[in-house]
């Protein structure tokens, strides 16, 4: 069993609704009962899968089709379980998004999407673009740089964001496992502050995120 901290519930519906519309409606059957000349028929509706139902499907979808890599060989989702440090991103987008940074020994990694994934989170928050997409996810991080004091040239490349956002956690460690699209890679921008040569840079968005034992 998982203990979830996020589930895109906005992704899942959209992988399904292209792996298998059908599974997520609910279904209807009917009994019936004959007494002599009549017969009685009722129809009794199944209820719609829940979130984590769904979700399982798609996961199993990725598996099967060959699409799920790891962190340091991500394909065009990847799986992990990593020690991350996460919380939302403070800043002029109002705290709206939520991010995980972690690393291996060889990727650091970032994940961010809307902070109303959140189990237990306040509900939906406005946004002009998608929470989850690139240029909301890295203006997120501007953002939080900002409002921390933190002075990053505006021109730097995107990984570079990623690089430094580690900084801007101030929340506990914990160790977490999750599926996530990948939106971004590349080598590291800052090799000379890598710990070993050749490290990569990795920002994706999760489609769920959840405590590992």
């Amino acid at each position: 069993m998982r203990y979830y901290l996020y589930i895109s519930d906005a992704k899942v519906d959209m992988l399904l609704s292209q792996i298998d519309p059908a599974f997520g409606r609910p279904s209807t059957t009917e009994a019936g009962l004959s007494v002599k000349l009549f017969t009685f028929r009722r129809s009794v509706e199944a209820p719609a899968p829940d979130r984590t139902a769904k979700l399982e499907r798609v996961l199993r979808h990725l598996e099967e089709t060959g699409q799920t890599g790891s962190v340091d060989e991500p394909g065009q989702y990847f799986r992990g379980t990593l020690p991350m440090q996460w919380g939302p991103l403070q800043g002029g987008n109002g705290g709206s998004l939520v991010y995980f940074g972690g690393r291996t020994g060889q990727t650091i990694l970032g994940l961010g999407g809307a902070s109303s994934h959140v189990l237990g989170s306040s509900g939906p928050q406005a946004q002009e673009f998608a929470p989850s997409s690139v240029p909301t996810l890295l203006a997120g991080l501007a953002s939080a740089f900002a409002a921390d004091g933190v002075e990053v040239p505006a021109d730097q490349p995107s990984l570079a964001w990623v690089h430094n956002a580690g900084r801007l956690l101030r929340g506990p460690q914990q160790t977490v496992e999750f599926v996530a699209r990948r939106l971004l890679t590349g080598p590291s921008p800052y090799p000379e502050l890598d710990a070993r040569p050749g490290m990569r840079v990795l920002l994706g968005s999760p489609l769920y995120v959840a405590l590992a034992d």
